[in-house]
């Protein structure tokens, strides 16, 4: 019997009519995008008309364990492959369902989703690299995202404060070596 470390085939996103919100692929199993397309809705057919609101669902569809959740119009899906536990991919979504939440402070629709995209990407970024399971505590991914997220725009901050604070010295070099050409 081979072990092996608990992975991820894909990670979906989708509104309230199958449409894309965030996917990540990590397999090559779908190697067009027909064929990714095709599978997510496919997927969404499938679960659209269950009660997922509450508690994740798990089925079994097309060779691979698909593990859901519904809120509001956003449906989030873990699928990995038959011989995948479930209750592992249970914990992916559940970490991913709730780090989004957090993110998006419990304002968990698609617009919202939308409107912070770089960040969701972010945190499926941070659960899953390559198909291999990183990471599943929401507040832990959460708070990576938002640091993340929030580098370029805290050395930005820091450029602005250091530039206001040197330009008296700036000036003072400036107008001192102007005027020492007319001494």
């Amino acid at each position: 019997m081979q072990e092996s470390c608990p992975s991820v085939k894909n990670i979906l996103l989708l509104d309230s009519e199958g449409k894309r919100v965030a996917v990540k692929y990590y397999a090559d199993d779908w190697p067009t995008h027909a064929a990714k397309l095709a599978f997510e809705k496919s997927v969404f057919t499938k679960t659209q008309k269950t009660n997922a609101r509450t508690e994740a669902e798990i089925t079994m569809f097309d060779g691979y364990i698909i593990v859901y959740k519904f809120v509001q119009d956003l449906h989030f899906f873990i699928t990995g492959g038959d011989n995948e536990n479930e209750l592992i991919l249970a914990t992916v979504l559940q970490g991913i369902f709730d780090a989004v939440g957090l993110i998006l402070r419990n304002n968990v629709e698609k617009r919202a989703a939308l409107e912070n995209l770089d960040l969701i990407l972010l945190c499926l970024d941070e659960i899953v690299d390559g198909g291999i399971i990183l990471e599943t505590e929401s507040s832990v991914i959460a708070g990576k995202t938002a640091s993340d997220g929030m580098d370029g725009m805290a050395s930005l901050s820091e450029q602005v404060i250091s530039l206001t604070l040197a330009k008296p010295y700036i000036l003072k070099y400036f107008y001192r070596n102007k005027y020492n050409k007319y001494i």
